[in-house]
């Protein structure tokens, strides 16, 4: 299953890589994260690995996330024409995801993100998940966006709205 979605934010480029790859923001930002802990690594640079934990009402779900690209490293002085990339893998049981996240300067102010998103499923009950539920993985990588949109732009704290 593949789907791509994209969303603007009104920040620079920099600033929202920057938030989006910091392990402290996370827990604003992304909706059911219970942990994210690394095991490998330097958070957000290539081939750092991490055990993620996420949870969605009763269902928990546990896979290792490995960061595959991040181009360039560094993000000072980028012409306004770069694409920055940055990908990640999660391998969980029954499952394996890519997110292949593209940033582009759309204005001084403004970055468009675009998230490419892959799923393959193994095992006769993850792939009638993703045969019988393909909407709902989009629908939560929305969620994701909005989410970290709201985060960046506002300081809104998906925690804070569970009160």
């Amino acid at each position: 299953m593949k789907y791509t979605l994209s969303m603007e934010i009104a920040l620079p480029r920099e600033r929202v890589v920057q938030l989006l790859s910091d392990p402290e923001h996370m827990p604003k930002w992304l909706r059911g994260l219970v942990e994210h802990e690394p095991l490998s690594g330097v958070h957000g640079q290539v081939g750092t690995r991490s055990r993620v934990v996420m949870q969605s009402g009763q269902q928990k779900f546990e896979g290792i996330e490995t960061i595959t690209r991040r181009e360039p490293v560094d993000l000072q002085g980028l012409a306004r024409e770069s694409v920055v990339h940055y990908e990640r893998e999660i391998v969980a049981k029954g499952m394996w995801s890519a997110a292949r996240e593209r940033f582009t300067e759309i204005g001084p102010e403004t970055t468009l993100w675009v998230s490419e998103n892959e799923y393959r499923f193994s095992g006769v009950l993850m792939r009638l998940v993703g045969l019988l539920m393909p909407g709902t993985f989009r629908k939560q990588s929305l969620q994701h966006m909005q989410d970290f949109k709201a985060f960046a732009e506002h300081g809104q704290d998906v925690r804070e709205a569970k009160a």
